[in-house]
């Protein structure tokens, strides 16, 4: 009886102890600004949306036009979201300072990345291959690329 009042005893204390921790380790942890949060998710939508249609660009053979259509007209109506949450240059998250020092590069980029989307889910409306999009989808890829490099800072990988 002395054993199995034991073995509760411990598993009980591992238990207390496995939670406190918890509890301990989340109040240390540093709040994320929700704009930083808020740009954040709404930029891994635009990658998850992109990983959608670049798997469909590297094999042709799995071109959907309707999944297609739906993550570009996704991307070009999303467009216009992330960049009102850049408007404290205290919360940086993983922008790099060029965002605020270099606002009108920061501007062109965006703007830019809302009309390369806009044509992408153009050419996605009628788009019955992979080949009908591909000429808008390049430039949706350069657009990102071409911002992360600039204002993004560098991951480590």
């Amino acid at each position: 009886m002395t054993q199995v009042s034991n073995q509760k005893s411990l598993k009980t204390i591992f238990a207390v102890t496995l939670i406190a921790a918890t509890l301990g380790l989340s109040a240390c942890s540093k709040p994320v600004d929700p704009d930083v949060k808020a740009r954040q998710d709404i930029m891994k939508n635009f990658g998850d949306a992109m990983k959608v249609m670049g798997g469909m660009a590297k094999e042709p053979d799995t071109f959907d036009a309707a999944v297609f259509k739906e993550q570009a007209t996704f991307l070009a109506e999303e467009s216009k979201n992330p960049w009102s949450h850049f408007n404290n240059p205290e919360m940086v998250g993983g922008a790099k300072d060029a965002v605020w020092s270099n606002a009108d590069g920061f501007k062109a980029e965006a703007e830019n990345f809302q009309k390369v989307t806009a044509e992408l889910a153009t050419a996605a409306q009628s788009a019955t291959s992979i080949d009908d999009v591909m000429p808008a989808f390049k430039p949706v890829g350069d657009s990102c690329k071409s911002c992360h490099t600039d204002f993004q800072v560098k991951k480590d990988d």
